[in-house]
């Protein structure tokens, strides 16, 4: 069995006991008032006013600038999947209407926020 080889410490460097500089408040609201997927699904559909689909509504958040996938390889599917469970759970207090085969519409009575 071969010797195992001895770690050898870093040198430490001087811990710089600085604080970090202080958020704006206009950095914090903006930091504050990112959407979630679904946020910004139904703030598109409302904004639109007709049903869409899962793909048009990630591009539509995507180009508004109200939502990017953080690197996901389906967030078309993701966010399809997350409508449906709201549509389900929250029946007619749900966000989302389901009007066709993968299409939803902004169900006006419930609250978008």
């Amino acid at each position: 069995m071969p010797a195992k080889k001895k770690r050898v410490p870093a040198a430490a460097a001087p811990a710089a006991k600085h604080k970090p500089p202080a958020k704006s408040p206009a950095v914090e609201s903006a930091v504050s008032k990112k959407l979630s997927a679904l946020d910004a699904a139904a703030l598109v559909l409302r904004e639109c006013g007709q049903p869409m689909s899962c793909p048009e509504l990630i591009a539509q958040m995507t180009a508004k600038g109200y939502w990017t996938s953080p690197h996901g390889k389906t967030p078309a599917s993701t966010l399809y999947a997350a409508m449906q469970r709201e549509a389900k759970l929250k029946g007619a207090a749900s966000r989302f209407q389901k009007t066709g085969p993968g299409r939803f519409a902004y169900h006006g009575d419930a609250d978008c926020s």
